[in-house]
């Protein structure tokens, strides 16, 4: 079968297609023929081999997410037949032959039900972002029907499913985007208002479209420039989930102090095996109630994996990158 492989650790340039023998599934594991895969941010981190969380044996096919029909399952498993419509999310899979791939074989907690009304791009577009969002939202911010929600960079693959989840369960959404394209993604999942990204400058904009008071809740993808803002407009006793973070920068202790706000970090490599069950079938039911509908950015074709990594830095997110596996 043809999958993407890594032989030595470097630039996107190292990312190859290859044939490589078909995985079989042992006991409790499930192989998905995919039709799509997803490609992350943190996959671009691990294919340099300085990635702090994970370093991969080399060879290595990349890739958590991914989407298609369940192909063989090892002995044990009930919930899944083949022939069933399935998304991927392995990435606590305790084994995982990556998604970068015609086939893949994982845990099969990994794998999950896809509604036949969504489409194999829009489920290999779940996973990771999608886990990323439902943690950030509910279990470090603790989130409730009722509070207002600021969601910086809200056009991306992780910020659409945020502002879906946030505002389906009761939320007031606010989003910030740098792009008119951008913008209209955010309104179109559910943001009540979209701003471009706040800065100093435009600090009295938001804070008057929620009374002076200031979002309960941040979520926050670039924390170097954003964080001393958001420390100025949480609102008392708010909580600023970092999820994204590109350098260091210097704070006033005194602001978070002042309001007994909450700086929390995300990874989502830290989530706890129960934790990460429930945000599986948390996701699952958002599918079929209809709550969750991604945003495909770009979809390119397997063997252009490299390509697919250039764009996920280079380019301002819009939507979720995708590789097609014919």
């Amino acid at each position: 079968m043809k999958a993407i492989q890594i032989i030595e650790f470097g630039g996107p340039e190292v990312l190859q297609c290859a044939e490589v023998a078909e995985p079989t599934p042992a006991p409790n594991e499930v192989r998905v023929r995919l039709f799509a895969a997803g490609v992350n941010p943190n996959e671009t981190y691990i294919r340099t081999g300085t990635y702090s969380f994970y370093i991969p044996e080399l060879p290595y096919t990349p890739g958590f997410d991914g989407a298609g029909v369940v192909d063989a399952i090892g002995e044990g498993v009930t919930h899944l037949h083949v022939g069933d419509r399935v998304f991927v999310a392995a990435l606590l899979a305790k084994r995982n032959t990556g998604t970068y791939a015609q086939k893949v074989v994982c845990d099969e907690t990994a794998v999950h039900r896809l509604p036949e009304s969504i489409s194999f791009e829009k489920g290999a577009s779940l996973g990771i972002p999608a886990l990323t969002a439902y943690r950030a939202l509910f279990h470090r911010a603790k989130m409730k029907p009722g509070e207002t929600v600021l969601i910086h960079g809200a056009s991306g693959g992780v910020g659409l499913l945020a502002v879906q989840m946030a505002k389906g369960l009761g939320a007031t959404v606010i989003g910030t985007a740098s792009t008119e394209e951008g913008k209209s993604l955010v309104k179109a999942s559910g943001a009540t208002h979209v701003l471009d990204h706040i800065t100093e400058a435009s600090i009295d904009k938001i804070m008057s479209l929620i009374h002076e008071r200031g979002p309960d809740v941040i979520i926050e993808f670039l924390a170097n420039v954003n964080l001393e803002t958001d420390l100025k407009i949480i609102a008392p006793y708010g909580r600023i989930v970092v999820v994204g973070n590109r350098g260091s920068i210097e704070i006033n202790p005194r602001l978070a102090m002042m309001k007994e706000a909450d700086i929390l970090g995300l990874a989502l490599w830290n989530v706890l095996p129960a934790e990460y069950e429930e945000s599986l079938h948390a996701v699952e039911a958002f599918l079929q109630s209809g709550l969750l509908h991604p945003e495909i950015g770009e979809v390119l074709p397997l063997e252009d994996a490299n390509k697919a990594h250039e764009q996920i830095i280079e380019k301002k997110a819009r939507g979720k990158i995708i590789l097609s596996v014919d």
